[in-house]
């Protein structure tokens, strides 16, 4: 293969490359040009690049679902810029941002705006879903088809649920024809605004706090699986808790429904007996940590792969607004430069899927949600191509995020496997 005499070649030496588009599995070198995978150079280039793997997986970089970088509106908890920088810190190299912003991506122009500075971010490609309704207000359709036109990957009100069983069937409709996925944060709206703060059991009574039933997401999740049959639309259920919805999801895919679904390192590593009500920073999300069966089937959800997408709901908040106590501080967590680790130490070190599955679960499952071209490590395959050590041990700091925001579940936890570096 010739090469233009200025392109820079980059060679991955003898790393176990896992492409999840083939399912292969070998030790072998990666070239690197221009951006993409390519055949290796006759003759090879004096300047050559070289990158030694030995003994650490090679893998199409990681894609996530599921982002929440603030901007417009709350840049003081993340940007796009830092939030693709903490991406591509963590292994990531896709990310998909959500429309819960302020104002919330609901027009074509706003969706511009993202995706243009996602372009002038280093390094992690930046996409964007927009609103399913105008304003996330759950009353009337947003504009499906010029968000789609203006490049909009996904449709989701995340951060609340549309309510009307008729307005969602309209949008799922409108989505269905544009050919692009509903993603749906699957809580009833209704019983969130009631003041619930973990998951309703006995950790919640023992430590004085408002709970939330599961039957907030179980009602929902039945809602969106009817209305996606009847509709034909691609459903995505996002941040799954409750192990009788990953019982839902499952039905309605042996019977041929369009439904994937999303596991979050926390949901697979926590549960309501894990919280301490002194750190919400840790411990609050929505949907909340549930019980431990709960976490036990999600964890079997994802073996199964109903629940087929890995996905972190990276959602920062400021010092000042976690600091606030249990029950005042906002939802969320972060989680884009622990996503990799995380998962891997709880889904391949403890022997629950291959390692192969964990990859596919990061990649060419959510391309398959997004449209997307399949992640490879065949030539002409697009890079960025992450070296992961599955050896090293680490005790994460907060501290030490380019995230703008601390707010991490897994303070002080010892993972295994590091996102060395991304290569392109």
């Amino acid at each position: 293969m010739k090469l233009p005499q200025q392109e820079i070649v980059t060679v991955i030496r003898q790393g176990l490359c896992l492409d999840p588009a083939t399912g292969s599995e070998a030790i072998r070198d990666i070239y690197l040009a221009g951006g993409q995978i390519i055949e290796r150079p006759n003759p090879l280039p004096s300047d050559l690049h070289e990158m030694d793997a030995t003994d650490c997986l090679v893998m199409p970089a990681l894609i996530d679902v599921h982002v929440h970088l603030r901007e417009p509106g709350g840049e003081a908890a993340e940007t796009i810029e830092t939030g693709a920088a903490a991406a591509w810190r963590g292994g990531v190299g896709t990310i998909v941002a959500m429309p819960n912003t302020q104002p919330p991506i609901d027009t074509p122009e706003r969706v511009e705006r993202v995706l243009a500075a996602g372009r002038k971010a280093t390094g992690t490609r930046v996409l964007t879903s927009a609103c399913l309704t105008i304003g996330r207000e759950g009353q009337e359709v947003a504009p499906l088809a010029e968000l789609a036109a203006a490049g909009a990957i996904a449709f989701t009100d995340d951060g609340c649920t549309v309510q009307s069983d008729d307005v969602m069937r309209r949008a799922m409709g409108g989505a269905a024809a544009l050919g692009l996925p509903v993603m749906d944060h699957a809580q009833d709206r209704i019983m969130e605004l009631q003041g619930g703060v973990m998951h309703a059991g006995a950790r919640s009574q023992q430590l004085g706090l408002p709970g939330i039933p599961e039957e907030a997401e179980l009602s929902i999740v039945e809602r969106d699986i009817h209305l996606a049959e009847s509709t034909g639309c691609a459903l995505h259920i996002q941040h799954v808790s409750c192990g009788k919805s990953v019982d839902l999801i499952a039905a309605a895919q042996q019977r041929g429904v369009r439904v994937t679904a999303e596991a979050t390192p926390h949901h697979l590593w926590y549960c309501d007996d894990d919280i301490d009500g002194e750190q919400p920073e840790r411990f609050k999300m929505n949907p909340p940590l549930r019980s431990a069966m709960d976490r036990e089937r999600i964890r079997q959800g994802v073996a199964e792969k109903t629940l087929g997408i890995l996905a972190t709901d990276h959602a920062p908040h400021t010092h000042a607004a976690k600091s606030t106590g249990f029950l005042n501080a906002p939802f969320g967590v972060i989680g884009l430069e622990t996503a990799a680790a995380a998962t891997f130490t709880v889904l391949v070190k403890e022997g629950l899927i291959s390692r192969m599955d964990w990859v596919k679960a990061w990649t060419t499952a959510p391309a398959q949600l997004l449209n997307l071209p399949l992640p490879s490590l065949q030539p002409n395959s697009r890079a960025p191509i992450l070296i992961f050590d599955p050896r090293r041990e680490w005790i994460v700091d907060p501290q030490q995020t380019v995230s703008r925001s601390r707010n991490c579940s897994f303070n002080k936890v010892k993972l295994t496997g590091y996102p060395c570096i991304l290569a392109d």
